[in-house]
């Protein structure tokens, strides 16, 4: 019986060689996080489909004007060509000063979406520095929460308004400025997370080896703000549009000189009631861009928090 045990256990078990390759190959995993973040993103088909719309409009505003017959700019002595209804002429009719209404929305659209996103882009990189640095040097947290405060509670509106009437109105000033007070948010967001996060274990384990304070932002702390800063730089980019339409509808946009949504919505608003047209056809854009990227952001959102995937 024991010479059956013997040999029965010998069968059942074996020893197995170390191979080093082999090892390697079984622990190896190719994940990515930005691999990951897009097969999550590509699964919500309404984000997927929304994506595709609004860059199908980026791209056809500058189709639209090379395939326009005439010039944005053009004026046209005939005042008989002046609020022209929709035709096979003029696609979109024309304005009150006999304009192709056509080239004007598209070069308007293009003027609102590089502004948006220029600024988009200019805050959240002015947000993230100030506010890594706010919430991980503690004796400036007073100094920039005293920042945050004065320029937080006098609305933005006093602000264009002193701008506009002191130092001018263009694209480049526009866009400045709303950089200049625009990056409130993402500063704030961006700083209660370093909180969170500066005085983990590992953070402590860096600082105490002599890690550089620059390094162990970028390396252990800016990766669990992606998908915030995420958020912030989608909601700002709708949040513009509808900021600067706002402004132009009010006289402190952009010069007269450059068209954009907001100043075309401006122009409408003594005509729409006769002529909606002037109205319409500007206002969908301005609608659709800030829908579909309000929705884009959110899911691209929820794809990023690396809570959500391995």
């Amino acid at each position: 019986m024991e010479d059956n045990k013997q040999i029965n256990e010998e069968e059942l078990f074996s020893f197995v060689e170390y191979s080093p390759e082999e090892a390697e190959r079984i622990g190896y995993s190719d994940y990515s996080y930005w691999k990951s973040v897009f097969q999550s993103f590509l699964k919500k088909k309404a984000a997927v489909a929304l994506t595709v719309i609004f860059f199908a409009l980026v791209i056809f505003s500058f189709i639209a004007l090379a395939i326009g017959k005439y010039d944005y700019k053009a004026l046209v002595p005939d005042s008989k060509l002046a609020f022209i209804k929709p035709n096979g002429e003029y696609w979109f009719g024309t304005d009150n000063l006999g304009r192709d209404y056509w080239c004007q929305v598209w070069y308007a659209a293009q003027t609102s979406i590089k502004l948006a996103v220029l600024v988009a882009f200019g805050e959240c990189f002015v947000g993230i520095t100030i506010g890594c640095i706010w919430g991980y040097v503690r004796r400036l947290d007073r100094v920039f929460t005293e920042i945050y405060n004065v320029i937080n509670n006098i609305p933005t509106i006093i602000y264009m308004t002193l701008i506009a009437l002191m130092i001018g109105q263009s694209f480049f000033i526009m866009s400045v400025s709303l950089i200049a007070f625009g990056w409130l948010t993402m500063a704030r967001n961006v700083r209660n997370l370093v909180i969170m996060y500066r005085d983990r274990e590992y953070n402590l384990a860096s600082r105490c080896l002599g890690t550089s304070i620059g390094r162990i932002l970028v390396k252990n702390i800016f990766p669990y703000l992606i998908s915030v800063v995420i958020l912030r730089l989608a909601l700002s980019i709708p949040g513009t549009i509808t900021l600067e339409s706002t402004l132009s509808y009010l006289g402190l946009g952009l010069g007269i000189d450059t068209p954009s949504l907001g100043i075309l919505l401006r122009n409408a608003r003594s005509y729409f009631l006769d002529y909606p047209y002037l109205l319409i056809f500007p206002a969908v854009i301005v609608s659709v861009i800030t829908i579909t990227f309000y929705l884009i952001g959110n899911a691209f959102s929820d794809a990023a928090d690396p809570r959500n995937h391995v």
